[in-house]
Formats: structure tokens, sequence, C-alpha cells
């Protein structure tokens, strides 16, 4: 059995961001096609943000790391970022030295059904909503058959992954994208993206830090 540990988290916030600024120009452009393109600027000002507080106020336990992010995207601009705080806000609320799957998967449902009140989006919106459910049901999932957070969070992957991808056919109908009407048919939302990207970096290849 594993635990979300500091180290471990830590390290995944810092792959995070490393793929956030691989990605910046590629996310730039999806919001480019369905939202007013600065989506990717935004994310990567967060997650410098979030690295800096990290080293400036190291945190003491996984909770503290994701509060350290929730704070870096609460001060992002962008319609993502009060978003983004919340549910890292939420996720930030575990408690230990040592987070068990069930505990994660809680909080991880917890902070989705709280971005999806705020937002007021449902799975199909073509939202960010639509790789943070399939994952919080996934960690849900695998944590009442097994106390092992690596191989939740590997199934967390595959199911932000597969919902990402299923926005590309998706017609908007909450956030920037559903003001440009069929034309963000056809491009996957930045928004889930970037939750998908958040859970591929939990662990390379979803093994066990």
């Amino acid at each position: 059995m594993t635990t979300l540990q500091l180290a471990w988290t830590r390290d995944w916030i810092a792959r995070f961001a490393a793929e956030v600024e691989a990605q910046v120009d590629a996310l730039t452009e999806l919001d480019r096609l369905v939202g007013d393109g600065d989506f990717g600027r935004n994310l990567r000002s967060a997650v410098r943000a979030s690295l800096a507080a990290i080293v400036d106020d190291p945190p003491a336990c996984p909770g503290d790391t994701f509060r350290r992010v929730s704070d870096a995207f609460l001060g992002t601009g962008g319609t993502s970022g009060p978003l983004l705080g919340l549910w890292f806000g939420r996720i930030a609320e575990v408690q230990g030295d040592e987070v068990g799957a069930a505990e994660f998967a809680a909080a991880v449902d917890t902070a989705t059904r709280a971005v999806q009140r705020l937002g007021r989006a449902e799975v199909g919106h073509k939202t960010m909503v639509d790789a943070m459910v399939p994952a919080a049901d996934a960690l849900t999932r695998a944590a009442r058959t097994s106390g092992d957070v690596a191989a939740a969070l590997a199934t967390a992957r595959t199911a932000a992954e597969e919902g990402a991808e299923s926005t590309r056919s998706l017609l908007a109908r909450r956030g920037r994208a559903s003001y440009v009407g069929g034309h963000a048919r056809g491009v996957v939302d930045p928004g889930a993206q970037a939750i998908a990207m958040f859970f591929a970096a939990a662990a390379p290849d979803g093994a066990a830090a």
C-alpha cells in the first residue's frame, strides 16, 4: 500500500509545472480557438507562483503543498484561476503527513463538486469538469478496492485523459467556449486538458514516487 507523502506531492507539482511550461503554447492555441487565448499563459503564471511559494514557504505536509498551489491560482487572472484555486483549496484539506487513497479520493470529489457548484457546469458542458468528474469517480472506485494511492491515481489519470478527449466532440454550454458555438467542435477544452496533465504528472507512468 502506498500513501501520498510530502516529497511525492512536491515532485508531483514540479512535474505538473514542467509539463505546463512544455505545453503552454499548445494550451494557448486551444484557448485561442475556443476562448480568449489567455489560458496557457495564466496557467503558467500560476504554476510558477506555486513553485516559488513552495520554495519560499516550504510545506510541512501534502495538504500544505496543495494550499500553496491553491493560493497561486487564486492570485491568477482569467476565468479558470478562481475555479482551480477553489479545486486545489478543497484538495488541500487533506490531513496528516501521509494521505491514504480513500481520504484523497474524498478530497478530490469534494473539490470537484465545489467547482461544479461555482461554475454551474456538468459533464458534457465542455469544461474542465469533463476531466475532473471522471477522475474523481475513478479515484473513489479505486479507493474502495485498494488502499494504494499510486494505483488509484493511475486510474484517475486514464479517466481524466479520456474525459478531456471527450470534449473534442462536444458543443460548449459553459465558459467562454459557449460563445463561439459550433466553432468549438473538434477542439479539446484547454481546462480539461490541464486537469488531465495534472493527473498524468502524479507519478511517471502512474508508478509510485
